[in-house]
């Protein structure tokens, strides 16, 4: 049944110049029919630089709008308009305006991962591969790191000569997991190594052999001599870690490492909005242009 869908979308894709762009996180099926698979940063790069009038993204809602401000001339579409990122919604534009008023010289640094709302009252946004570089390189004394408290620690611990004020949100999937979860991967892989998202929590950083983004994880394990690898992340990123490392075997931290929003990209629903023109995603224009501000900042930054 898959190999007809397949074939579908790959008709569609030409008679309606689409590009088909998936996260990690999608589903291995998904990932296996993307033309571009990576995690939010590259992502955003590479959407800045498609020919194709016509982008379907797999991923959560927050990944689309940023596409979608980055390209307003594209029409942009997700493959079920529901899925979406908890953690996106976990700041307050009130706080941030407050913050404002009570430090001066203050950078506003927004994780990708978040609506456009907060890209709007935002001074650059970061991804987890670039986060570290981007704040230390930031003239500013006093950030305020949004939404996810966890990368938010990972890079004051990496970056001590600034005065890192962090926000009370985080990644429900990655927050899950738990030092004793590390440790019962550990007994049961004694030889593998424990490669980690920031995202998790600090007494998981703390028993990590390496920590990383996603794509981190994944050049680590490409490039490692070992065999044996315990993943905390989502589940979703054993699809290229197995494609590129047959020959290593790979364990999750958890048996039951999975974002539900990130799954709701099947192949069906690819399918289903090629052929209906729907769940195309529009970002009004000031909007647009404030969060596109950060964005901007963001890429040129990262160079």
């Amino acid at each position: 049944m898959s190999e007809g869908i397949i074939k579908e979308i790959e008709n569609l894709k030409a008679q309606k110049d689409a590009v088909i762009l998936a996260h990690y996180y999608a589903p291995a099926e998904v990932q296996g029919i993307a033309d571009y698979i990576g995690d939010s940063f590259y992502l955003a790069k590479v959407a800045t630089k498609l020919k194709q009038s016509r982008i379907v993204f797999c991923g959560v809602s927050f990944m689309g709008e940023s596409v979608k401000i980055l390209n307003p001339e594209k029409t942009v579409q997700m493959p079920d308009i529901t899925a979406d990122c908890a953690m996106a919604h976990m700041a307050d534009v009130n706080k941030i305006k407050q913050m404002k008023e009570e430090y001066e010289d203050l950078a506003v640094v927004c994780y990708i991962n978040s609506t456009a709302e907060l890209k709007c009252v935002s001074d650059v946004c970061v991804t987890s591969s670039n986060a570290v570089k981007i704040v230390r390189s930031l003239k500013n004394k006093n950030i305020f790191f949004i939404p996810d408290k966890n990368l938010g620690s990972f890079v004051k611990k990496q970056v001590p000569e600034k005065n890192i004020i962090l926000n009370d949100g985080c990644c429900p999937i990655h927050a899950a997991v738990t030092k004793e979860d590390i440790l019962s991967a550990k007994s049961e892989h004694p030889n593998a190594l424990v490669l980690t998202h920031p995202e998790c929590e600090a007494e998981v950083l703390a028993l990590s052999d390496f920590i990383g983004s996603t794509t981190d994880i994944l050049t680590f394990a490409n490039n490692s001599k070992q065999t044996e690898f315990i993943i905390c992340t989502e589940e979703g990123v054993g699809y290229p870690l197995i494609s590129n490392n047959p020959l290593k075997k790979f364990f999750f931290a958890k048996k039951e490492f999975i974002c539900k929003d990130m799954k709701l990209n099947t192949l069906e629903n690819v399918l289903k909005v090629l052929k209906e023109d729907s769940n195309i995603i529009e970002v009004d224009e000031e909007t647009r242009i404030r969060a596109m501000v950060p964005l901007d900042r963001m890429l040129e930054m990262a160079k």
